[in-house]
């Protein structure tokens, strides 16, 4: 990595933050993996409050399709791309070669691992700066066509594979303010589980996480 250490219009207090986000698996250990695990969680939380003080008269379905044209692959990539975060990204000649750095699930994933090194330098503040800076604003992302459980169904039957199957785990909350939590499994694996006030919004949430797992293989 270059002396850089200003990115995402975050001056690092700790450089080694830093490098160790623009560090891809394939150099060895340590890399960004742990990085890119917190930065997916503080993505998330960052851009469903920014949805829920912005929208607030959407239900959550609305706002969980939102999030999803917000913090998808594409646009992840998109972003990384032009904060020339490919171009830092330390990684092995094989990896190189193969165009690691033209990789969008590469660029999402250090992009995330970025957002999680400015947290951990910075505070939510910082990130939450980082998020708003970079990301499109709501009404320029694309908004997905399909709804998740639609598109998790045509992501698993591209290859013959079999249908998600998806299932009740709990109900809880007083019967006027029910919450539901639910799994997603596929060949008899667990990948995800959503919670919503609904079944079906618990599962479209299932859905939509079982998607990013599956994007990320």
């Amino acid at each position: 990595m270059s002396d850089r250490k200003t990115i995402l219009g975050h001056s690092f207090r700790d450089p080694e933050l830093l490098r160790l986000a623009l560090t891809h698996r394939s150099i060895g250990s340590p890399n960004n993996q742990r990085l890119e695990f917190l930065g997916d969680a503080v993505l998330e939380y960052l851009v469903s409050r920014m949805l829920f003080d912005r929208y607030p008269n959407a239900d959550e379905g609305d706002l969980t399709a939102r999030r999803i044209s917000l913090v998808c692959e594409e646009t992840l990539s998109v972003v990384a791309r032009r904060e020339h975060l490919g171009e830092a990204l330390q990684m092995s000649p094989g990896e190189l070669q193969q165009g690691g750095r033209e990789k969008p699930s590469v660029l999402c994933d250090t992009f995330e691992a970025v957002l999680a090194a400015i947290y951990l330098d910075g505070g939510i503040e910082a990130a939450d700066q980082a998020v708003r800076r970079c990301l499109p604003s709501p009404e320029e992302a694309p908004r997905p066509i399909q709804s998740p459980k639609s598109a998790l169904q045509e992501w698993t039957q591209r290859g013959g594979g079999s249908l998600p199957v998806y299932t009740l785990l709990e109900r809880s909350g007083p019967p006027h303010k029910p919450v539901f939590q639910v799994s997603v499994s596929l060949n008899g694996r667990e990948l995800a589980r959503g919670t919503g006030s609904s079944k079906q919004l618990a599962e479209q949430t299932a859905a939509e996480e079982a998607l990013r797992v599956l994007q990320r293989k």
